[in-house]
């Protein structure tokens, strides 16, 4: 038998910093001092359970810290990764439709933390919405694949184009088209898909959102969107803070685009930029640029908890 090959991505253990650089404390608080401690430690252990788990099985494996990750995943059967829903998204960047994906929440926020000290700081940790596994879980859930007794899902994923260029990154949850300053207004025009009787929509306003059904309820749901099925195919977009007169309540602002449809998008500024699940991805736009948005990216398979699909 073929010993299958995993990659192991992790989530980095400084991503919780108590310390500057200078070795003094950030915080005076002793309970922060002592939550972001804690998390460090569980997420380490986490990463250590994650490991002795994958010794005891006849598997080839390699751990590679997220930061690290600088090439496109081939050649292996399976992502294992280790962190939260971010740790999953980056990943998602390096991967096509070929390679399947299980999240092992690290960190999960503690309800009885929250209620207890969540009045003087944010104690939620890690909401790992696509995630399958916590250490609880592990071991089972990756037998189950392992033994091909769990089947992932196909992820509906977001394709860039600009100036018909398409972008190598694919979103997992959402775009932001906007202007860099978020005090800036953003101006550009859009069609929701490439009827002849669509509508040509010109706004101003601080971007344009378009998210897919796993990232339906991140910041779209949270700007008023809805939350969709999360194997639905479509994408739904939103006008972000529309300043133009008649667009705050207009149904021109907010809806879909059906799987089999494109949204065309002219960006009118001098400066912008894409920006790909979160900040940390970004690509450049100018005045003038065409932008191409549509669900024909690649797929991304992966292993969800059961609740989702029920």
């Amino acid at each position: 038998m073929v010993r299958k090959r995993l990659l192991l991505l992790l989530k980095p253990l400084d991503v919780y910093p108590v310390r500057r650089s200078n070795g003094l404390s950030r915080f005076t608080n002793p309970r922060i001092i002592h939550h972001l401690d804690n998390r460090r430690k569980v997420h380490k252990d986490a990463i250590d359970f994650c490991q002795r788990i994958l010794r005891q099985k006849s598997v080839d494996w390699e751990p590679v810290f997220r930061n690290n990750l600088t090439k496109s995943i081939h050649d292996v059967d399976l992502v294992v990764t280790v962190g939260g829903d971010g740790t999953l998204l980056q990943a998602s960047h390096f991967m096509d439709d070929s390679v399947p994906v299980l999240g092992v929440n690290s960190d999960p926020t503690q309800i009885e933390e929250v209620g207890e000290i969540g009045s003087e700081f944010n104690a939620t940790r890690s909401t790992g919405y696509l995630c399958a596994a916590t250490i609880r879980n592990f071991e089972q859930v990756l037998d189950d694949v392992l033994e091909d007794r769990a089947f992932p899902s196909k992820l509906t994923r977001i394709s860039i184009c600009i100036n018909s260029q398409r972008l190598s990154t694919y979103a997992l949850n959402d775009i932001l088209i906007a202007h860099p300053c978020p005090a800036a207004v953003s101006r550009l025009s859009f069609k929701g898909d490439r009827q002849p009787c669509s509508p040509l929509v010109n706004c101003r306003s601080s971007g344009l959102r378009v998210c897919t059904a796993a990232g339906s309820t991140a910041a779209m749901i949270s700007a008023g969107g809805f939350a969709m099925p999360i194997l639905s195919q479509d994408l739904q977009y939103m006008v972000r803070e529309p300043i133009s007169p008649g667009m705050r309540n207009s149904s021109l602002t907010h809806g879909l685009i059906k799987y089999n449809q494109y949204m065309d998008t002219t960006w009118f500024s001098e400066e912008g930029r894409i920006y790909i699940d979160g900040s940390h991805v970004f690509h450049a736009i100018q005045d003038e640029d065409s932008i191409e948005v549509s669900s024909k990216a690649p797929v991304l398979q992966v292993f969800l908890p059961d609740h989702l699909l029920l």
